[in-house]
């Protein structure tokens, strides 16, 4: 471990960052968190991380990249950083390979973990950019750059959904369908789950779509997992990380984002493998679940087609 020396040009308020990296890439992710005002305390490899837990004072950013070692190796580094930075107001960045994700990304996903996985520099740098900014750009600063504009519109889409979700479980009369004309007032509380190949049919027919126009031009990822979730429910099957982020037909960063966004929104949450305490599955909680149920009820009783 080589603890940086202070630097003067740095801002007072700079976030102090550790990296743990194979040794080939904790020179790149340390300048990348240096160009953006961090003060690196420490570039270490993996099997030096209990040592460095056991003697980490304070810490505002720790950044892992656990693309390399076998999966398990990821998950167990990934809650040993959870358990530490429990509790304090340590933001914690971690670099995951497709292999690791169903290993490693539950815990960091409960702790609120930005999760990379294959990202573009883009992702990678608006990652780095909102780790470092200071604590008060971050609640009232919206920067004028493309990505940070893109991230927030992707966030203020989900925060909506969620919200309309929320209503139709929690509250029915706020969520009440009328009839033009008929006084019809629908209930969403009622109504039986739909059988899991209606669901499973609208899924196929939206990868359908992907043949005759461009993906980009559908993304609805949200959507898309609640719908894979949801059938996986009535199916009584598990839904990993890894296939969860398949379902959402986005780049695999994407995926992630949205899934750490609609866990924060109380619509999924983390299953243990029954197997393997290691892993564990994504699923829906029994609010979503409320709310999709209303929603083929809602459709079903409106002659509507469900999108």
């Amino acid at each position: 471990m080589s603890d940086a020396m202070p630097d003067s040009r740095l801002r007072p308020d700079a976030p102090r960052a550790v990296v743990i990296a194979a040794p080939a890439a904790q020179h790149r992710h340390a300048t990348a968190l240096e160009a953006s005002g961090a003060r690196i305390l420490a570039a270490i490899g993996p099997a030096d991380l209990d040592r460095l837990l056991s003697g980490l004072v304070a810490a505002e950013l720790i950044l892992l990249d656990g693309m390399h070692g076998p999966p398990h190796d990821a998950a167990t580094q990934a809650e040993r950083i959870v358990a530490w930075a429990s509790g304090s107001a340590c933001r914690v960045i971690a670099l995951l390979d497709r292999d690791s994700l169903d290993d490693a990304a539950p815990p960091l996903i409960d702790a609120g973990a930005t999760l990379l996985c294959a990202p573009s520099p883009a992702d990678y740098a608006a990652a780095i950019a909102e780790a470092t900014r200071p604590a008060t750009l971050r609640l009232h600063d919206v920067s004028s750059e493309r990505e940070r504009e893109r991230l927030q519109r992707l966030n203020e889409e989900v925060a909506r959904l969620a919200a309309v979700l929320s209503d139709f479980a929690a509250d029915p009369v706020r969520r009440d369908l009328r009839e033009p004309g008929r006084g019809f007032r629908a209930e969403p509380g009622e109504g039986a789950d739909p059988a899991p190949r209606m669901v499973r049919s609208m899924i196929r027919a939206r990868r359908l779509r992907d043949q005759h126009f461009h993906p980009e031009l559908f993304a609805d990822p949200a959507w898309d997992m609640l719908l894979d979730l949801y059938a996986a429910r009535l199916e009584g099957v598990r839904v990993s990380v890894s296939s969860l982020c398949i379902a959402a037909a986005v780049p695999p960063t994407t995926a992630l984002r949205w899934i750490g966004t609609l866990h924060d929104a109380g619509l999924f949450e983390r299953e243990p493998d029954p197997i393997d305490r290691r892993r564990a599955h994504i699923k829906l909680t029994d609010r979503a679940a409320a709310a999709m149920r209303s929603y083929f009820a809602a459709t079903e009783r409106q002659g509507l087609i469900p999108g």
